[in-house]
């Protein structure tokens, strides 16, 4: 399960966004939520990525 973040930052002339996706603990099984900013090109990229 993923949600990008409705928020886009912007710094300089670059356009950034922040994307939260939720991963399930193999240790725990509790889930965590992982952040990462970066261009808006790679989102799908990386929301994929187990």
């Amino acid at each position: 399960m993923a949600k990008k973040t409705v928020a886009t930052l912007q710094s300089s002339s670059k356009r950034l966004t922040k994307a939260i996706k939720m991963v399930k603990s193999p240790k725990t099984g509790a889930y965590i939520f992982s952040e990462a900013v970066m261009a808006p090109e790679m989102v799908n990229e990386w929301l994929s990525k187990k």
